[in-house]
């Protein structure tokens, strides 16, 4: 058993290892104003990706994005999928890219006439969760979800893999574009800001990935003008 003394002691350690991990602000001119993401916002969106721990792949259009999805179905084992109800995912042609090797899809319709114990078992034994999102922030590489029946929360969030299609008109350069476009008076009752896998950190600063959430991001970022 660790002594209150032992405990704290850790704690205090912890706490200085920590303090090297601060940001280290300058004073920024009055005149700069805010610039968020420059350049190419595909590029700069994939790259973000892959920085916070997830991998990009862009892809030049929707039919390259299939097979794309394909390759990530087969890395994953998958048998079966939770998914979205999309635009994007019907433009895909995603019901027929996941019956072409058998996997099962589960969505809104096809779950909503389950029994509550059997629509959990379902969700629980999918290796992936397949979605678009709202808007993709470039400065970040950040998904913008907002649920709706048919595109819940829960399919970014329940398997061992996260597999996102966003298409190039769907990604801003910050997060200011994503507040204005939202607007105070029709904000939906749940907003989630998803920034690389799923990770949580202890005390001792050990950061582990995919405890309460998907341990692997891919994005497939469809850069189609």
């Amino acid at each position: 058993m660790v002594s209150r003394e032992g405990f704290l002691a850790t704690v205090r350690q912890a706490a200085q290892q920590g303090r090297s991990y601060r940001v280290h602000l300058r004073p920024v001119p009055d005149e700069i104003g805010y610039l968020g993401a420059e350049g190419d916002l595909c590029e700069r969106f994939a790259a973000e990706v892959n920085a916070v721990g997830g991998e990009a792949f862009v892809v030049a259009d929707l039919e390259t994005a299939g097979r794309q999805l394909h390759s990530l179905l087969a890395e994953a084992g998958a048998q079966s999928a939770v998914c979205w109800k999309h635009e994007v995912l019907d433009r895909l042609g995603l019901a027929e890219l996941l019956a072409a090797p058998g996997v099962a899809r589960w969505d809104y319709d096809a779950l909503a006439g389950l029994p509550a114990e059997q629509r959990l078992q379902r969700l629980l034994a999918c290796e992936v969760g397949i979605t678009s999102c709202d808007w993709a922030i470039a400065e970040t590489g950040t998904l913008v979800m907002c649920s709706r029946p048919g595109q819940e929360r829960l399919a970014s969030l329940i398997a061992p893999m996260h597999i996102a299609i966003v298409e190039r008109q769907q990604i801003v350069p910050d997060l200011i574009d994503v507040i204005r476009m939202l607007g105070a008076d029709k904000l939906p009752s749940n907003v989630t800001l998803i920034t690389g896998p799923s990770k949580t950190g202890d005390i001792e600063l050990q950061l582990t990935t995919g405890v309460h959430g998907p341990g692997k991001w891919r994005v497939i970022v469809v850069n189609e003008r």
